[in-house]
């Protein structure tokens, strides 16, 4: 089975799409936005190695668990795109086994949906791209641009383009295609140290707006956390 050099994932994400979802975030991003908060997905090196396999059996624990998507973001998710293609493809079909099982197949707005971030625009979506999308519901496409901030919601800036690419996708996603950020951005998530006397680490999960990294370093620091590493820093 394919292999997958991933960043991360967490569940539930409430901050990149609808509702609660499985969040993964692929390693490795040869676009290296200026601005971009999560500079550690960058390297390829980074991260560590997965499997499609892995990966299907935390979205099957999801859905058990209630999820109502999966985000896949980065890095740059089409930087490995047989393994996205294949992760996606597994993904939808432990959706359709799900909705078989609770009888929801018929409920648009009980379906679990599938997006994807992706720096490349539309027309830099060659064959192999395109594949890799193939299982997509939306995709939130373009690269992020520092300076053209916006409000609008699970998008980083003005110019990223928000597409529905299924009938599911077109339902879930298009009430928001204009709609303005109304609630939180940014999901804070701290961890407990994985050895004896090792540090809590936080995670900054979403789209923050500008100056809010700032206010949230401050805001862990109230609380006794102090971040070694900024992940939007060089």
């Amino acid at each position: 089975m394919v292999r997958i050099r991933i960043g991360g994932t967490h569940f539930p994400l409430e901050t990149l799409g609808p509702g609660r979802r499985l969040g993964v975030w692929f390693q490795g991003c040869p676009l290296a936005c200026a601005g971009c908060m999560s500079r550690h997905t960058w390297a390829p090196e980074g991260g560590r190695e997965s499997s499609v396999g892995e990966l299907l059996g935390l979205w099957r624990e999801a859905l058990e668990d209630g999820a109502q998507g999966l985000t896949v973001s980065g890095g740059e998710p089409l930087e490995q795109a047989q393994a996205l293609g294949e992760f996606l493809a597994g993904a939808a079909l432990l959706r359709e086994a799900a909705e078989g099982a609770r009888g929801s197949g018929a409920r648009p707005e009980r379906r679990a949906d599938l997006l994807v971030y992706t720096g490349y625009e539309q027309d830099e979506w060659d064959p192999d791209r395109l594949r890799a999308l193939r299982h997509a519901d939306a995709v939130v496409a373009g690269r992020f641009r520092v300076a053209e901030p916006t409000t609008l919601v699970w998008r980083g800036s003005a110019n990223q383009r928000l597409l529905p690419r299924t009938e599911l996708g077109r339902v879930r996603y298009a009430p928001h295609q204009d709609r303005r950020a109304t609630g939180p951005t940014v999901q804070v998530v701290v961890e407990a140290g994985r050895n004896p006397g090792e540090a809590p680490a936080a995670q900054l999960l979403g789209i923050p707006a500008r100056g809010e990294l700032a206010f949230y370093e401050r805001w862990l620091g109230d609380r006794g956390l102090r971040l070694r590493e900024r992940s939007w820093r060089p």
